[in-house]
């Protein structure tokens, strides 16, 4: 019977030795698990800042581009206008060559008729 109470006891200490074994890896393993759940709050947290970061600067972006957009609108009116001047320019000059050139003899004509050549009025 000695020698049975003998390999119960090798068989105890067998399985206590597992179960502590296994205590020792249950508790390396939830080390893991908290350092993973720490930096997944980090990054979450990081992925919260960064989303806002991004959203501001959308917005930013929107209003910048709306802005943009204004500006190529009154540049392109500006230069259409300016466009209309310099044609206005071009043929009250050329009207003005011609009246000189044809009349230098004659005496100067009146304003009215100046307006008539040129299409403006008073």
């Amino acid at each position: 019977m000695s020698q049975q109470g003998a390999t119960l006891q090798t068989y105890n200490n067998e399985l206590v030795k597992c179960i502590e074994d296994l205590c020792t890896k249950r508790d390396e393993l939830q080390k893991q698990i908290l350092n993973e759940e720490e930096e997944k709050a980090k990054i979450q947290n990081d992925i919260r800042i960064l989303s806002e970061r991004l959203a501001k600067i959308n917005e930013s972006l929107a209003k910048k581009i709306a802005s943009r957009t204004e500006y190529d609108k009154t540049i392109a009116e500006t230069e259409a206008a300016y466009m209309k001047i310099l044609e206005s320019s071009q043929t009250l000059l050329h009207v003005l060559k011609k009246e000189t050139g044809k009349d230098k003899s004659q005496p100067s004509h009146s304003q009215g008729s100046l307006r008539e050549k040129t299409g403006t009025q008073t």
